[in-house]
């Protein structure tokens, strides 16, 4: 177990990208008040990354961050994906460089079919996977090509997003919370879709509250308390270790 990893290496290296996707010592704010506080953690090709924590602990806003959406604000540190200098980027501009994020809310568009969502998401460069591949991937989108999305069921919807994200020309899927709300057995169908995606060499970072379920499926983790890291190692080790997951997970 690496409990508060020392991230020299990764402070030396990080000009030059030491990994595919690399965080280094990130400090986001909203308004004053101090969230993201010297996050780091490096994510490798093709890999899946859980980012763990309790309610509160950051997940999200270092999600954000890392996407470059306007809140929280980045003060400080390095974001890194493929030798693109993210943290100089909007949030635009980080979407064209290949990161994809799949917020929590999933915001999927009112009065636009399952179709007309993926279709929306190919308006502009890079564009990614065929409308009909991602069918492939999700039958169920592809019988509901026809249907308002927002008419979907949660397992659905939380589908159509990730779909619609894999229509652009994406490098990282940054996913925040996909199971929130489903059934165990919709949850089972998202994460045999995670798993085909990661066959496929898709690198994936995934913020989850069902730590359990993130761990079995995820190669690393990382877990951040009060906005900080206190745990970077294998799922594995935290699937093992029930003193780690009862201090900072509660389970």
């Amino acid at each position: 177990m690496n409990v508060k990893p020392d991230f020299t290496r990764s402070a030396n290296q990080a000009a030059t990208a030491p990994a595919y996707f690399s965080v280094h010592d990130i400090h986001a704010y909203y308004g004053e008040s101090y969230i993201v506080q010297g996050v780091s953690f490096n994510v490798h090709e093709g890999e899946i990354l859980a980012l763990l924590g309790r309610n509160g602990a950051g997940k999200t806003s270092t999600l954000r961050t890392c996407a470059r959406v306007n809140s929280p604000e980045l003060r400080k540190g390095e974001i890194w994906l493929d030798h693109q200098p993210l943290h100089a980027m909007s949030a635009n501009q980080a979407a064209q460089a290949g990161l994809g994020l799949v917020p929590e809310d999933r915001r999927i568009i009112p009065g636009l079919t399952v179709e007309e969502n993926l279709k929306l998401a190919q308006i502009a460069p890079p564009i990614g996977w065929s409308i009909e591949r991602v069918y492939e991937l999700f039958p169920r989108l592809g019988e509901r090509r026809k249907q308002e999305g927002v008419t979907l069921s949660g397992g659905e919807q939380q589908m159509l997003a990730i779909a619609r994200a894999l229509c652009r020309d994406i490098k990282v899927l940054l996913l925040d919370e996909p199971y929130e709300g489903l059934a165990p057995v919709i949850v089972d169908e998202i994460e045999k879709t995670l798993i085909e995606v990661k066959k496929l060499g898709m690198t994936t970072v995934l913020v989850e509250q069902n730590a359990i379920r993130a761990l079995e499926l995820a190669d690393r983790a990382v877990i951040l308390d009060t906005g900080g890291v206190v745990y970077d190692g294998t799922a594995a080790e935290v699937l093992a270790d029930e003193s780690l997951r009862a201090e900072y997970l509660a389970i």
